[in-house]
């Protein structure tokens, strides 16, 4: 898994649910969405690198989301 490419991704995808007003939802919206659409390699590398690199190239809201939904992720 090329980490890079899925740190662009998930702060893309964090850009998107960022503009909700609701940011618990949010948060819960992200983690959902890279339950359902990501394969669990992609999830693993990316829960790994931000345990690992404590997620410094992440979006505030994708860490968030991580740190908060890790469980649900997985």
């Amino acid at each position: 898994m090329n980490v890079e490419n899925l740190i662009k991704m998930a702060n893309q995808i964090g850009s998107f649910f960022e503009t909700m007003p609701d940011r618990p939802q949010a948060m819960t919206d992200f983690s959902m969405h890279i339950k359902r659409f990501w394969e669990p390699r992609m999830r693993n590398a990316l829960l790994k690198y931000a345990e690992q690199q404590e997620g410094n190239e992440l979006k505030e809201i994708v860490r968030e989301s991580i740190r908060v939904h890790a469980d649900a992720i997985r």
